[in-house]
């Protein structure tokens, strides 16, 4: 990483790069915000909005049975519940025919209840409260190696399923009668999402990790007129508003996750109000 770092201090003659855990937030924005804008663009088409919502804040139960279990590290139960909420929703969608945000809104207040029941015993819910919040500053060396593993998977993933998956939003019907197994589709994509996001949760918060999945790709979802402009506009959207808000974050002294959120949602209502005016 050394070698990396004084790259980056000649590349970025600035103040704050002089810090190594500005490097490696840095790194890791660039790394996460594309990862989340493909994903987001696959979310918003699916209509899964609520779905990675749920799975934001399954984190709790993860984190609440990983304590139960005297885990030192509850991101192992995190990302296993994660995992395996995905399959459950899924499975559980298609077996009672319910409605989307039915199932979800089941599966949010079981999850979301169970994770403050177990935490808030004896009053040590504080404890955990960083989770909420998150903090991409104090992502360390390893983290970014595990962050860019994950950004190289989910690109294999949208190269060898991409094509696949935007069928299965459009029409599963006629996906599955040109052979595509769209259960296994779906599952994969959600357990896809699961582990984006329990792996994501310690760097950007529980609160507004789904604000980050969906907002980019709203806001290219307005002026973008195919698929791959959709993607390419959420991508940079994406990491504009990361490297912007981390920077901003730096010198406002406030949290970087909100701050990413704001420079996105800012996005949002521009190219909102872009699609409107040249609509007239």
């Amino acid at each position: 990483m050394e070698n990396l770092y004084k790259i980056m201090e000649l590349i970025l003659p600035f103040g704050w790069a002089k810090y190594d855990f500005m490097k490696n937030a840095i790194l890791a924005v660039i790394l996460i915000t594309p990862v989340f804008a493909l994903l987001g663009t696959a979310i918003i088409s699916k209509h899964m909005a609520f779905f990675s919502d749920v799975l934001g804040h399954s984190a709790l139960a993860g984190i609440a049975i990983g304590v139960v279990l005297g885990l030192p590290d509850p991101s192992v139960s995190m990302i296993a519940l994660g995992v395996v909420l995905a399959i459950a929703v899924v499975l559980f969608k298609g077996t009672t025919q319910a409605a989307s945000d039915t199932v979800l809104g089941v599966f949010f207040a079981m999850v979301v209840a169970l994770g403050i029941v177990i935490l808030s015993r004896g009053g040590g819910f504080a404890k955990y409260t960083a989770y909420l919040i998150g903090d991409i500053l104090t992502v360390t060396p390893s983290q970014v190696v595990i962050l860019a593993l994950m950004a190289v998977g989910v690109l294999f993933y949208c190269v060898v399923c991409g094509n696949k998956l935007s069928m299965v939003s459009v029409n599963s019907s006629l996906a599955s009668s040109r052979g595509i197994n769209v259960l296994l589709i779906e599952i994969s994509f959600a357990v896809l999402v699961a582990l984006v996001v329990t792996l994501s949760i310690r760097l950007v918060g529980i609160l507004i990790i789904n604000s980050l999945l969906i907002l980019p790709a709203a806001a290219s979802r307005n002026i973008a007129g195919d698929m791959r402009r959709y993607t390419m506009f959420a991508v940079v959207i994406s990491l504009v508003s990361g490297v912007a808000g981390l920077i901003c974050s730096y010198y406002w002294g406030a949290a970087s996750g909100a701050t990413i959120v704001l420079f996105a949602a800012l996005f949002y209502c521009l190219t909102a109000l872009l699609k409107k005016i040249f609509k007239k």
